[in-house]
């Protein structure tokens, strides 16, 4: 609904470009899913049409990742931010995508853990790469 989704020039535009050179390509419209379930509808209505979709994290990208070359819905996790579980025994944290280095390590403060800025996928700070990153920073103590 409205708060969800927007096809505002001015969002699609904030969407359609990171911090890389390339040009900016607007999606058609940014959908905010706040569960994996809609995540899960949202893909399976962007396949039955055919409609490119545009994942967007932070917006940190060199790449040109998030630009929406041939249009499309962009998914824009950041709303789901919750910190799932964390294991000190094996040094893991399971996240959404939407949480954040610094979130995270706000998270950890107190248990002798933290996320290193030089770990890989530290700017996006999501998923796999922030579990390996608490493991990695946790051994270079």
């Amino acid at each position: 609904g409205g708060p969800n989704v927007s096809t505002a020039m001015a969002v699609r535009e904030q969407h359609g470009h990171d911090e890389s050179m390339h040009t900016c390509a607007p999606p058609d419209a940014v959908v905010w899913p706040q569960a994996v379930g809609q995540v899960q509808e949202l893909a399976a209505l962007c396949y039955r049409c055919r409609v490119p979709m545009v994942p967007f994290g932070t917006g940190t990208g060199l790449e040109g990742g998030v630009n929406a070359v041939q249009g499309g819905i962009c998914f824009d996790l950041s709303r789901m931010d919750t910190i799932a579980e964390l294991s000190l025994e094996d040094f893991s944290v399971a996240v959404e995508p939407g949480v954040t280095r610094k979130a995270l390590n706000s998270h950890l403060r107190d248990t002798g853990l933290w996320f290193p800025v030089g770990t890989v996928g530290a700017s996006a700070a999501s998923g796999e790469a922030m579990a390996l990153g608490v493991a990695w920073g946790q051994e270079q103590r």
